[in-house]
């Protein structure tokens, strides 16, 4: 099988959605298929999946992202050079609505992916009362595919409520050699002022509007109301993190991290507070358990999936931010329990990455025999 993958994110970006297409790529070649990637950012491992990299520009207000730009007519040339079988757009942009198109002309099947809950970014953006506009344009984009994956059952629902047809579950999974609490460092701990008697709490992911911040540092506040001594960490990049640190110079600021530096960076903290309520799945939750974490998370998508509140984590009810508080403050009390990381620990390591790869196999397999789709 002969896959293109369409996207506006892939490495060396540092995102959820980069790692996730990356990871599925390279799990399908292994399985012997042939990919290529349609994306906006040059590749830095020439031993990585091969791409054709199209022109992009800043996401506005979002420096951090790009937005591609293809006609149909540099679409169908990369067809014809390239012969697909079957096309997955993972971004819901212009590159992405001209690869639909295009694959319409060539009869070419298409799988889409809903990874990022952009229209809920919308208000976050001061672009207040798009969001059912965004809903109609996404409705569009996606049921001019064959088939919409989405990763939690809570995102299922809410495409189906827009009207979007045949939409799938396609969960995540996680590298527990390289997520694994083994990597836990003094030495980085003692960085940002920790012994082992000192409770680390600890936030990965893009540092941005969208995220909820400002309940991570409301929370921590509520952490430390139960362990005064504790200490917070930020790792990632993104729009808020000047401000945040402006306003916040007592937490430490680690940047984006990769690969086994990250890996140490979670194993190191531990507890995850992680207040989002806009996530489609939420990677960085399977991350953090894998690496021995308890997490704090409201009650929806990848925790709603993984997390038994008391048992391997804490939850929260969905978007109520007194119970947040409150799961914080249990947190903090158990930061150091021993049964919930192991847990946590556990539950990951069920959840490996070859049933994922697998199962998106099937999915673009399945979709190879349809008419081809219209065009948006």
């Amino acid at each position: 099988m002969r896959v293109l993958i369409v996207t506006d994110t892939f490495p060396p970006d540092i995102n959820g959605v980069a790692r996730t297409l990356n990871t599925l790529g390279e799990g399908l070649e292994r399985r012997g298929n042939v990919v290529r990637v349609v994306t906006t950012v040059a590749g830095t491992d020439a031993a990585g999946l091969k791409r054709e990299v199209m022109h992009a520009l800043p996401l506005p207000g979002y420096p951090g992202l790009r937005m591609g730009f293809a006609s149909a007519r540099q679409m169908i040339e990369i067809f014809d050079s390239f012969r697909p079988d079957v096309l997955y757009v993972a971004t819901e942009t212009i590159m992405g609505i001209a690869a639909i198109r295009a694959a319409s002309k060539r009869e070419i099947p298409v799988v889409s992916g809903f990874h990022t809950n952009f229209q809920s970014y919308l208000e976050d953006y001061h672009l207040p009362g798009m969001e059912t506009l965004a809903q109609g344009v996404l409705r569009t984009i996606h049921n001019h595919t064959a088939r919409t994956l989405t990763p939690s059952s809570d995102t299922a629902t809410m495409l189906e409520q827009w009207g979007i047809h045949n939409v799938g579950i396609m969960g995540r999974g996680v590298d527990t050699a390289l997520f694994d609490p083994t990597h836990r460092s003094t030495a980085l701990r003692a960085e940002w002022g920790a012994d082992e008697t000192t409770p680390v709490a600890i936030y990965v992911g893009r540092i941005a509007a969208e995220k909820n911040l400002e309940l991570a540092v409301r929370a921590f506040a509520a952490f430390r109301e139960v362990q005064p001594a504790a200490r917070m960490v930020f790792v990632g990049e993104g729009p808020r993190l000047a401000p945040l640190r402006e306003e916040h110079p007592e937490f430490h600021y680690a940047g984006a991290r990769i690969g086994v530096d990250l890996a140490a960076h979670y194993a190191s903290g531990d507890v995850f507070l992680f207040p989002s309520i806009s996530e489609t799945f939420g990677n960085v939750v399977l991350e953090a358990m894998a690496a021995g974490l308890g997490v704090v998370a409201f009650d929806y998508a990848a925790p709603h999936l993984l997390m038994r509140s008391g048992a391997n984590g804490w939850l929260a009810d969905f978007a109520d931010e007194a119970h947040f508080l409150e799961q914080t403050r249990v947190a903090a009390a158990a930061w150091n329990d021993a049964a919930v990381r192991a847990a946590a620990r556990q539950t990951a390591f069920d959840l490996g990455w070859e049933r994922v790869i697998e199962q998106f196999e099937q999915e673009l397999q399945a979709v190879m025999q349809p008419s081809a789709p219209g065009t948006p």
